[in-house]
């Protein structure tokens, strides 16, 4: 197991969450463009979506090993959270609502148990 210094423990998280970037735009940025044909979104979609996979994977490899796939799998979710809470604001201008906060908080306490280890 990697120590909390080695890049196995960070690097991981950061390109997950660049690559959470990439895929949130592929999933939902196309909703600010609803004018725009369907076949043109998916394919505009499926380019994004192509970089979001550079840096998904490599995260997904560096990281198991430093990681379990479970956590991995749960920082990756923690992260999709955070960036789609970041991208509802910022680009759909939708508000989130202090259910969301609710519903995000139980997630994360979920991630807690996950690295805990067994009870």
């Amino acid at each position: 197991m990697s120590s909390f210094g080695s890049p196995n423990f960070f690097a991981p998280v950061l390109l997950l969450s660049l690559s959470n970037i990439f895929m949130t735009f592929a999933w939902y940025g196309h909703l600010k463009y609803k004018t725009s044909p369907l076949w043109i979104v998916i394919l505009a979609s499926w380019g994004i979506a192509f970089f979001e996979y550079c840096l998904a994977v490599p995260a997904n490899r560096l990281g198991h090993g430093t990681y379990t796939t479970a956590e991995l799998k749960t920082i990756q979710d923690v992260i999709t959270l955070t960036v789609f809470a970041g991208f509802s604001i910022l680009f759909l201008k939708e508000p989130l609502t202090i259910n969301h906060a609710v519903g995000f908080a139980l997630i994360v306490a979920g991630a807690y148990f996950i690295f805990k280890g067994p009870l």
